[in-house]
């Protein structure tokens, strides 16, 4: 804008300015270089994230516009920019700048940012007065715990287990909102220079607070408040969620995923070359990389999206099954299996002629492994184990079965359908041919699991199904495969739920694999004396290794009964053979309770159902 023009605007406003001395303050501007060049960094307001931190921006945009109805546009409110040595006095003093408030980072809710105060700095720097709009962050306290320590990341620190305290730990603010990123994500933030690397851009360098009580590895309320079922009751009961065994709640990322592809994404793949359908397969990819990182596999064409892990283990049985094993052949499970590891082994061995060998346990559900290499021989074709135990929380010797395995010739597959959400998983490290999962119980939808396997192994096991997706050419009288993964994935998969487990690995690893499993060992370390030491209860599978499951009977009732009275309690707990009859049966029984854990669950919950099941125990229930 020209003199003229400042001049026409300041006589329709009156303003006590002339033009000679508007003219000097604009010449005075200019030679001091308020302009940023190459050279000087941008003078950018902090930016406030996903909250209600104040903003200078805002605060600017708000003094502005007070400012509107009685001075004029061209006026420069006291302080508001700095003049180095021009000679401009403020006409009233504004309050004096504190130092830069740094404060921890707090997504998505209403505690300060960090940024706003690492910025704030470079806005002031060289001032001596802000105008009264500027947001002062001296005002924000730090809260006490608001930034939780993350073992070897943050704190530098290996991960700790929680002590297991009577009741939960101290957790996030009664006022603070969810938080969807947990607190351990970098936020990004100004740089003082437009030069340094980029990790400096976008990671805050300030050390970041211990929590005063580093018993919880991170804090569990801040977890839950991510999972709206949790929010349920039951019988006017909160909703206690001791069934992860069975499946796993889901939290709002993965539900609002879901409904963003189908608003947005929906549409088949591989097949067409609209803009949906690319985004489709962009989705669908990008699902099979997330859980190949996860997994660690060698490439995301070793990553099979099926319907779960009973498929898996079927496809495996049925696939390669049918091929490799012949009349006399071997296969060797052990007794702790669920009945979709044992069923489709049966189903194959009567097809073949092969026969089906099952390593013993001993009375606390610790895999014999010495037995269960005797049953090994030349005509081991295939090993089939599961990882965790479903029904008594066993945590088997993988490492070990594999090893044996290879070392008779045979292929080897995992079932890590209750591993997956409680163990870190390597494939590579751990050797297995085969190894499967389901997407439900890792906090993910129902109807997707996958199957991994060595490329090996993969490429000698032929398809089981056909139809579209897994074909590059069709005659009347043959057809040609594609290559992997499509061969396996005939026809039109389970698009939408491969992008939704997507989004519960992705969860999971914010919060972190090595996290969960040690506040969950806390957990079960808590609940089995408390568990045991009430009258009645026999606890069923008390190997040293376990993980998440807390099974038990309770003499004179029923397992039902029992189950149904923790019902009215709000409870949730699987009471039946859990689909594990034989390894119950090796045990002298037919059902139990079965409490099984997640990360989400807490010391007090564990209370609760302390007391309930005390209750039922004494009569009162």
């Amino acid at each position: 804008m020209s003199t003229s023009e400042y001049r026409s605007l300041d006589a329709e406003s009156e303003l006590p300015i002339s033009e000679s001395e508007l003219s000097a303050l604009a010449t005075q501007l200019f030679a001091a270089s308020i302009r940023p060049g190459p050279d000087t960094p941008p003078q950018t307001a902090p930016v406030a994230p996903r909250g209600n931190v104040p903003d200078v921006t805002a605060a600017t945009s708000a003094a502005t516009g007070a400012a509107g109805t009685a001075q004029h546009p061209v006026s420069v409110p006291a302080g508001f920019v700095p003049v180095p040595g021009v000679g401009v006095t403020p006409t009233s003093p504004g309050p004096e700048v504190p130092a830069p408030q740094t404060v921890p980072v707090a997504p998505r809710g209403n505690a300060p940012d960090a940024t706003a105060g690492t910025s704030l700095g470079h806005v002031a720097a060289g001032a001596s007065h802000l105008p009264s709009g500027v947001a002062d962050l001296g005002s924000f306290a730090v809260p006490s715990g608001i930034v939780p320590t993350v073992p070897g990341v943050l704190a530098g620190a290996p991960p700790r287990a929680p002590v297991a305290p009577r009741g939960s730990a101290p957790g996030w603010p009664a006022s603070a909102p969810p938080v969807g990123d947990l607190g351990w994500s970098g936020a990004p933030a100004t740089p003082a220079s437009t030069g340094g690397d980029e990790a400096g851009y976008y990671f805050l360098g300030q050390p970041t607070p211990q929590i005063a009580d580093e018993h919880e590895i991170f804090d569990v309320n801040a977890i839950r408040a991510d999972f709206p079922i949790l929010r349920e009751t039951v019988n006017g009961k909160p909703l206690i969620w001791f069934d992860n065994a069975a499946t796993t709640q889901k939290p709002q990322s993965v539900i609002d995923r879901l409904a963003y592809f189908y608003a947005h994404e929906n549409s088949n793949i591989h097949r067409a070359a609209h803009e949906l359908a690319a985004r489709a397969t962009d989705a669908y990819e990008d699902a099979r990389e997330t859980v190949r990182r996860f997994i660690n596999a060698p490439k995301s064409e070793q990553i099979i999206f099926v319907r779960g892990t009973t498929e898996a283990i079927n496809l495996a049985s049925h696939a390669w099954g049918a091929k490799h094993l012949g009349p006399g052949d071997e296969i060797v499970i052990t007794h702790l299996e669920h009945h979709a590891n044992i069923v489709p082994w049966q189903q194959i061995s009567q097809r073949t002629g092969a026969v089906l060998r099952v390593a013993p346990v001993d009375d606390a559900g610790n895999l014999l492994l010495n037995e269960f290499e005797n049953l090994l021989g030349p005509r081991t074709k295939l090993v089939a184990a599961t990882h965790v135990s479903n029904a008594l929380g066993t945590v088997t010797p993988v490492h070990k079965i594999v090893e044996l395995g290879h070392r008779y010739g045979a292929r080897v597959l995992i079932d890590g359908a209750q591993s997956i959400p409680h163990i870190p998983i390597d494939v590579q490290a751990l050797g297995a041919d085969f190894f499967v999962f389901s997407g439900h119980k890792i906090f993910g939808p129902t109807g997707i699991g996958v199957l991994y396997g060595t490329e090996e192994a993969l490429a000698e096991t032929p398809p089981w199904q056909g139809g579209g997706n897994m074909i590059a050419d069709v005659t009347l009288e043959r057809a040609l495969y594609q290559g992997l993964p499509n061969k396996f994935e005939a026809g039109t998969g389970n698009i939408a739920d491969a992008v939704g487990l997507a989004a519960a690995i992705r969860y999971v690893e914010k919060v972190g694999i090595e996290r969960i499993a040690s506040y969950e060992h806390a957990l079960l370390e808590y609940a089995t004396p408390l568990l045991a030491d009430i009258p009645g209860v026999r606890l069923v599978g008390t190997a040293q290794e376990k993980a998440s499951v807390l099974s038990f009977v309770l003499a004179g009732h029923e397992s039902l009964e029992v189950g149904k009275a923790l019902n009215a309690e709000g409870i949730a707990v699987r009471a039946g053979h859990h689909c594990a009859q034989p390894i119950l049966r090796r045990l002298g029984l037919e059902t139990t309770v079965r409490p099984s854990f997640a990360f989400y669950n807490t010391f007090d919950e564990i209370d609760v159902f302390i007391r309930a099941v005390r209750r039922i125990a004494e009569g009162a229930g």
